[in-house]
């Protein structure tokens, strides 16, 4: 299958990192409990967790902690932070990757597809993960909590868009929230998402998406699909 074009406008696929492409889910839990003792405060639960997961720390940190101000949220970021680089001190990736995910990304690479990435990680800690897993040449723009506002604003896709020259109707976002989704449909672009995340499938339908896969097998078609249904035809 040729990667659908509009003239010379190239196609651009995005991806979210945690949950998407990675599973750190445990390395997030552990840090999280150690950032919250560390401010005095009882862990968070666990699924709690993984519903902010994705989400620009001091965001992540005000809805765990509704009745915190914002000094609290930033303490508790600062201390996750510590936490998080203290977990990896020695460069280790942080996370596995799904089945098939590298595969998948390597193959739309070679379809002619421009890849990317949007994530609520900091450029450092998504640098060590692509580096951990040998992906970080793939990436023709990365996005992260460091240069944009938090998801679900659509700032990340916008930036992506503009620095390969795509369009939104040529983009497509693929992530397993619905941040993601809301973030992709608010710039514009096609909304696809992934089974195996810390969403289930039922709410990236109902924030929007335009097909949810259930494995990295589905990946190739599933894009062509969005970006042919973004493009009428």
């Amino acid at each position: 299958m040729t990667p659908p074009r509009a003239g010379s406008t190239p196609t651009l696929v995005i991806f979210d990192c945690d949950g998407t492409l990675v599973d750190s889910q445990d390395a997030i839990v552990r840090a999280m409990a150690t950032a919250f003792a560390g401010a005095g405060r009882a862990a968070p639960a666990a699924a709690d967790v993984r519903r902010v997961v994705g989400l620009s720390l001091p965001e992540a940190m005000a809805r765990l902690v509704p009745d915190g101000c914002g000094e609290d949220h930033a303490a508790l970021a600062a201390h996750y932070r510590d936490a998080f680089t203290a977990q990896h001190a020695d460069g280790a990736p942080h996370g596995t990757l799904f089945p098939g995910a590298a595969e998948a990304v390597a193959r739309l690479d070679a379809r002619g597809y421009l890849l990317g990435i949007a994530t609520g990680k900091s450029r450092r800690g998504l640098a060590t993960t692509l580096a951990g897993h040998g992906l970080e040449h793939l990436f023709a723009t990365v996005q992260t909590a460091d240069d944009a506002p938090s998801k679900p604003h659509p700032a990340m896709v916008a930036q992506a868009i503009a620095a390969t020259g795509a369009r939104p109707e040529t983009t497509v976002l693929i992530g397993d929230t619905a941040f993601d989704m809301a973030m992709a449909l608010a710039a514009g672009a096609g909304a696809l998402g992934v089974g195996w995340g810390y969403h289930p499938p039922d709410e990236l339908r109902a924030a929007g998406a335009h097909r949810v896969v259930d494995s990295f097998d589905q990946i190739d078609d599933a894009v062509a699909a969005v970006i042919a249904l973004r493009r009428g035809r």
